[in-house]
């Protein structure tokens, strides 16, 4: 079975700190997870409302600071953001942050996006809900020509630059990984991305997301690396029946509030030796 494991989250909570962190991704490294991939939450409404995931107090670090505290930790594991919302970043600034973990980690950087959902937050940070999936096309392409062009230059309506550069520029050529559960994500995904994240999917759900992005893929002229955080638990059949719905990659997230010991538990309980027999 060619399935690969991740592991969501490992900057939250129990991770939210130098030995958790540390700790939790020498672990996962160890036991054969693939990948890791950093929440991203910048503020969170107070008090809690609907949608968001989290109260106001969780602990949670910064997405990409967590991945350049990882990479020194760490010698092969892919380190990914998993997800950053982009409209509320900076994307000239968000490039060179990835293109620095990217070269202190060896090229082990995976560029995970999405459109982002809280509007408080969004608005807090000075942008608009609405129009927020352009502005995301246009960044990640934004981004792009700063890691790639021989001459960066970019001319949007949210972003446009010339005669700058950034070096160093990326290892090699960063994967971006589009989240996202609507036919639109689907349609950006298979337009700038090299994969498609699905965020807690049963089968049915999964199915569903699966066949859309495939065929927007399809569309395009592409295929697409499809990894999925599960809603349910991992054993080796709910692992096939992942698998034979065409993802490539499980990416497990633990429930919230997890003590240390519990948290290296789940991280040894869902390994990739564990679950993918």
């Amino acid at each position: 079975m060619s399935m690969t494991v991740g592991l969501h989250m490992p900057n939250g909570f129990a991770g939210a700190g130098p030995h958790g962190l540390a700790g939790i991704a020498a672990l996962a490294e160890e036991l054969g997870y693939d990948s890791l991939w950093t929440a991203d939450h910048v503020v969170l409404p107070s008090p809690r409302v609907a949608p968001s995931p989290l109260e106001p107090d969780a602990p949670l670090l910064d997405a990409v600071v967590s991945l350049a505290y990882v990479a020194a930790h760490t010698e092969r594991i892919l380190l990914a953001t998993g997800c950053v919302v982009l409209p509320q970043r900076d994307p000239l600034v968000l490039a060179k942050q990835l293109a620095s973990v990217d070269v202190l980690s060896g090229g082990r950087l995976v560029f995970g996006v999405v459109a982002g959902y809280l509007e408080p937050e969004l608005r807090a940070l000075g942008v608009p809900l609405e129009g927020r999936g352009p502005r995301t096309a246009e960044y990640v392409r934004a981004i792009r020509a700063l890691w790639e062009d021989a001459s960066p230059a970019f001319h949007g309506r949210y972003v446009s630059f010339k005669d700058v550069d950034a070096h160093p520029r990326p290892v090699r050529r960063v994967p971006v990984v589009m989240g996202g559960h609507t036919r639109a994500a689907h349609r950006r995904a298979a337009e700038l991305a090299d994969g498609w994240y699905g965020w807690m999917l049963g089968l049915r759900a999964a199915a569903a997301q699966v066949e859309s992005v495939r065929a927007e893929a399809a569309a395009a002229g592409r295929t697409l690396e499809i990894s999925v955080t599960p809603a349910r638990p991992l054993d080796p059949e709910n692992v096939r029946a992942y698998a034979d719905l065409g993802v490539d990659r499980l990416i497990v997230s633990h429930r919230p509030g997890l003590p240390l010991d519990e948290l290296e538990e789940f991280v040894r309980r869902n390994a990739p030796g564990q679950v993918l027999l």
